[in-house]
């Protein structure tokens, strides 16, 4: 998907057309969710594979989800294993961040109470024709938004624990913490619409707090250092604090 840029695809990407069905459509500027969504419509494929432009699918990532998926026909949704890279500082951070989340949200009969579309995937056929996956308001954190919607209707996707995805930050830590500023301003909306399910999906204080000790914990017993444990707490609190004062700006 193409979502309104100015310049045709890379080379490197029309190149895989000669390898594999690949087809390139180009819409007016819409947001991730109408792009995703028009996606969708689009693919003729039986499973969607969601991942993003700073993730990497690790060797044998898209075979082993496709032996998961035929061995439980009875989910219809999966979420990947995302991980950090821990070559630097800011990506060891985000190493503590998501193992924490997954360990807390994952639950005994191996579903898990976390989508993040960094690496997810859902049957076609679960989807009916008029059904929009991602809700085109929410600018971000869509995917938090499309787990309350699931979770409205019982449903829950499976963690496949052993499709790795990594999530590699390029950016400095400070770009990052500008990231996080844009990121919570948008997301202070996206939580509206996330309150009008009537579902409770976001963590709340005593989660957080949970998950601060659970990643002093892991940063100890996984010799990621401090350093990093400063970095992510540095990161949350940014954009918590910004998230919850973007309720109350006008729009």
């Amino acid at each position: 998907m193409d979502d309104g840029s100015r310049d045709p695809a890379p080379e490197s990407i029309r190149e895989w057309k000669n390898r594999y069905p690949l087809s390139i459509v180009r819409q007016p500027h819409g947001g991730i969710a109408a792009a995703r969504n028009r996606g969708i419509q689009e693919a003729s494929g039986e499973i969607l594979v969601f991942t993003d432009a700073d993730c990497r699918l690790q060797p044998n990532c898209v075979s082993i989800l496709g032996a998961t998926i035929n061995a439980f026909p009875q989910y219809s949704c999966f979420q990947l294993h995302i991980v950090g890279d821990c070559s630097n500082t800011v990506g060891r951070a985000e190493e503590l961040r998501l193992t924490a989340i997954q360990d807390q949200t994952l639950l005994p009969d191996g579903r898990i109470r976390y989508l993040n579309t960094s690496g997810f995937a859902i049957r076609k056929s679960s989807l009916s024709s008029d059904f929009v996956l991602f809700d085109p308001a929410a600018r971000r954190a869509e995917d938090t938004l499309l787990l309350a919607n699931l979770v409205k209707h019982g449903e829950l996707p499976l963690f496949a624990d052993d499709c790795i995805v990594q999530h590699s930050i390029s950016l400095s830590f400070w770009a990052c913490l500008l990231k996080d500023v844009r990121k919570g301003r948008i997301e202070g909306r996206t939580s509206e619409l996330i309150q009008r399910t009537g579902v409770r999906v976001t963590m709340q204080n005593r989660g957080r707090l949970r998950m601060l000790v659970s990643t002093w914990k892991l940063a100890r017993d996984r010799s990621i250092g401090r350093t990093a444990w400063a970095v992510l707490v540095t990161r949350q609190f940014v954009e918590r604090t910004v998230t919850i004062v973007s309720r109350y700006l006008p729009v």
